[in-house]
């Protein structure tokens, strides 16, 4: 029975492990990725109790990497890597060959035979796109410029790693090869890249875009998620069997074209669980291929490849950024998301291990190499900002990685009575655009040069740089601001830059958003006066949207959703039913206490033909006259000059007796 059910105990078993292991780190403020990790070291076959099936898991894990490449490739444009090619192409060409003659000469230090370093050398050379990003996206760099560069850069990367899979049995196989049979192979597997790519660009970007758009107006919502994992799994499959090319590359241009059409956004929602799902069973099963006995028997070794991986890339990437003048933030941000190997790596490895050039010791050793450097490689992203401002600080370093990009000037020092923006995404550019039209002066601080250079060409002012690991926000003349509007998602970065700025200017206003109750809390401390909750803003937009459809009034809705709001949001948490009640208390008290009433002027009413000053209705009945109808037309906002005439219809507001006395006058 065991043997029947070990893949399905596997996978269960796997995800468990996963979990437990993700709510351990999470707990000690450790990346999910490392429980992940030692979840799967849990579940594997290297350790007690349970042995899982390691190479079952292993085809899962693939099935995860099409998902991520497939995700990739759907918020990922040629367009995008024609942008960066100038540095992703010859950064990536050159980081490869750095890579390998760096791991080529840890191997034969190792005493390894020249034929494994190489493999070695090949195995450090390429990072994971999978674990590239999502640590990007969860640092939020995934669409800044050095995420940008940095996604293009493994993009090559694993172009190049098809032609090294195609060299590798010609070289290392058995017998010899001319060098025009390894000519012959190279170009085959070139023209096999080519015609897929062709294919998918020319054929697949008229078929699968229509093809979707039909199933998802003529059939059910399963058979559109059926057709969005067929469209990404069943492309990745036929790129491996017809033209012999990994299964992330067939995913990833699948992305790329059904990424063309109107219903990308839906496609990557119902790509998401999937895409979650299996990047978790990836990361397991990547923790059960270690042994943990091997890695201790070579701990030395182990901890000098991870440090060649880690520091020695980093390193090699942070040269390389100097010499394509990349920018200091850019560089850091490639170094960061390059200091790790993954799945490639890992192929690699197998391939040597078949070709009788890798020992089973020295490629469990290329895991636990892997396996650290991933665990790892979130906290690089930490030092990017801390680094960054260093760097800034000291000039000559920086002008290095600047020399030849584009600079934008500071602001003129004679900048007052403005508004600061920190932050030029979308909410940042609603807010900046709004005060630019109201002609109120508005300065923009913005830590991403290509998205500063935007809001440039908008016109307005920018300050480049970090506002919360910098002295940016020294240059910004807060003191003599009238608010500071920070528009950032990162709600530490957040709280960072709020501290300053009261002890900047103790009296600016400040707003901010906050995405929980704990950063809501947070960020009330830091001395934030106005907070916005993009989410639960969305939920009272939708109540108010909800009450008008149902004839409630708008002066009444917005008293309820001030109500919700003066509460500090507490009336949105999730113990927040008292203060829910309370303010709906307020609404239904309003609600019955005034009625908007219409009352017709009669023909005999005394008072057709007079004004409502002279009517002074007011004062003589408590009602107020708020609006007026009149052959079939609305008028609001009336003045005391407004006269009345019969068979006008006089809308009123006051409480049932002063309508009653109201009605009575008007219609005689």
């Amino acid at each position: 029975m065991h043997g029947d059910t070990i893949l399905l105990m596997t996978f269960v078993l796997a995800l468990v492990a996963a979990f437990a292991g993700g709510m351990v780190a999470r707990a000690l403020r450790l990346p999910p990725i490392v429980g992940y990790l030692l979840g799967g070291l849990v579940v594997g076959p290297f350790t007690p109790g349970f042995a899982g099936d390691s190479h079952a898991m292993n085809q899962l894990a693939e099935v995860g990497v099409m998902f991520m490449m497939f995700g990739t490739g759907l918020h990922f444009s040629f367009k995008d890597l024609l942008e960066v090619k100038g540095i992703a192409v010859p950064g990536a060409i050159l980081q490869i060959a750095l890579g390998t003659v760096a791991g080529y000469a840890l191997a034969l230090a190792f005493g390894w035979e020249p034929a494994a370093g190489i493999m070695l050398g090949l195995s450090v050379s390429i990072a994971s796109t999978v674990v590239l990003i999502k640590n990007l996206t969860d640092a939020g760099l995934y669409q800044s410029r050095g995420g940008r560069i940095a996604t293009g850069w493994l993009i090559v990367e694993d172009l190049a790693t098809v032609v090294i899979l195609v060299v590798l049995p010609v070289v290392f196989g058995p017998g010899e090869v001319s060098p025009a049979q390894l000519a012959g192979e190279l170009a085959i597997a070139l023209g096999k890249t080519v015609a897929f790519v062709a294919i998918m660009l020319v054929v697949g970007q008229r078929v699968l875009p229509w093809l979707l758009a039909k199933i998802a107006r003529f059939c059910p919502r399963e058979l559109f998620q059926l057709a969005v994992v067929v469209t990404a799994l069943g492309t990745a499959l036929a790129a491996a069997a017809l033209f012999d090319l990994s299964f992330a590359l067939g995913a990833f241009l699948a992305g790329v074209v059904v990424g063309t059409s109107k219903l990308s956004h839906r496609v990557a929602a119902e790509a998401i669980p999937f895409q979650d799902l299996f990047s978790i069973i990836f990361f397991a099963s990547v923790g059960m291929m270690v042994n943990p006995a091997t890695l201790t028997a070579h701990l030395g070794q182990l901890i000098a490849l991870v440090a060649l991986i880690m520091l020695g890339k980093w390193v090699i990437n942070m040269v390389l950024g100097a010499l394509f003048s990349a920018g200091t933030r850019t560089s850091l941000t490639i170094a960061a998301g390059l200091s790790q190997i993954g799945e490639f790596s890992f192929i690699i490895g197998q391939t040597g291990m078949s070709l009788g050039v890798l020992s089973a010791d020295q490629y469990s050793l290329i895991l636990g190499g892997a396996v650290v450097s991933i665990a790892l490689n979130s906290f690089v992203f930490k030092l990017v900002d801390p680094l960054c401002a260093r760097m800034e600080r000291t000039g000559w370093l920086a002008r290095v990685y600047e020399r030849h990009t584009r600079t934008i000037e500071p602001p003129k020092e004679g900048l007052r009575n403005h508004v600061v923006v920190v932050g030029y995404g979308h909410a940042g550019t609603y807010v900046a655009e709004v005060l630019k039209d109201l002609d109120v002066p508005c300065l923009v601080v913005e830590r991403d040069l290509t998205i500063a250079e935007d809001a440039e060409a908008a016109g307005l002012p920018v300050l480049v740089g970090d506002a919360a690991n910098s002295e940016i926000l020294a240059h910004a003349h807060l003191e003599r601001a009238r608010v500071l509007v920070i528009a950032l998602a990162a709600e530490g970065a957040a709280e960072i830059i709020a501290r300053e700025a009261r002890e900047i200017a103790p009296n600016l206003r400040v707003v901010a958003r906050a995405d929980s109750q704990d950063g809501v809390e947070a960020l009330v401390a830091a001395g934030v006066d106005d907070l916005v909750r993009p989410e639960l803003e969305g939920g009272i937009e939708l109540m108010r949207h909800t009450l008008l459809d149902l004839g409630y009034r708008p002066r009444q809705i917005q008293a309820y959703a001030n109500d919700l709001r003066e509460s500090g949001y507490a009336a949105l948490g999730d113990n927040g039913r008292a203060e829910r009640q309370r303010a709906f208390g307020h609404l239904m008290a309003s609600l019955s206490e005034l009625e908007l009433h219409w009352v017709e002027v009669g023909e005999r009413c005394p008072m057709a033909g007079c004004s409502l000053s002279q009517l002074n209705l007011r004062a003589r009945t408590g009602a107020n006259a708020v609006a007026l109808r009149r052959a079939g037309e609305i008028e609001v906002f009336l003045d005391a000059t407004t006269v009345l005439h019969p068979g006008d219809s006089v809308g009123l507001m006051g409480t049932a007796e002063q309508l009653e006395a109201a009605e009575y006058l008007l219609r005689g």
